[in-house]
């Protein structure tokens, strides 16, 4: 199964915002590349929110682009398989944290924003990523800073898409 099948498929399962699902399948059926960064009309990504439930707390970056808190995630890549192996390869890359896992149970979230041109839009299918307590991250290089937060601080540094995937993850736990 290819990578835009796999996407088809966890939208199609996804149970979740159907307005925003149906707006995400409709994007695949009329952009067969609608995987992929060189997509015009915009592009699915994938992303992952690395929580250590035992500490009650996230890991979020300093996005080095946009200047913001934010889970960890970017765009999929040929050797992805499917889009949780592209969320947790992001996550593990971007976290510096080996031997994450997702939340069982597919997306938490779907989140569609606006990027500049030439792309337009981001198309983020959300997951949880799971890390032991007490691991340690690892600054790479599409990060400024790397932080753990504790759940009741996200508000205060992230904006609204991190804090409603905050929310929906521990709704989740």
């Amino acid at each position: 199964m290819s990578l835009y099948h796999d996407a088809v498929r966890v939208l199609e399962e996804y149970d979740g915002g159907e307005a925003l699902r149906r707006t995400y399948l409709d994007h695949l059926a009329n952009h067969p590349d609608g995987m992929w960064k060189a997509c015009d009309a915009g592009h699915l990504t994938a992303s992952a929110l690395v929580v250590d439930p035992a500490q009650e707390r996230v890991l979020l970056t300093l996005h080095r682009k946009l200047g913001m808190w934010l889970q960890m995630g970017g765009h999929c890549e040929p050797g992805d398989a499917t889009l949780a192996d592209a969320a947790l390869r992001e996550a593990t890359e971007e976290s510096g944290i080996p031997g994450l896992t997702l939340l069982p149970g597919g997306p938490v979230t779907l989140d569609r924003h606006a990027i500049p041109a030439p792309c337009h839009w981001h198309l983020d299918v959300q997951y949880a990523a799971l890390a032991a307590p007490g691991a340690a991250p690892a600054i790479s290089d599409e990060s400024l800073d790397l932080r753990w937060f504790g759940y009741e601080e996200v508000a205060s540094v992230a904006d609204a898409s991190v804090v409603r995937l905050l929310e929906r993850t521990r709704a989740r736990l």
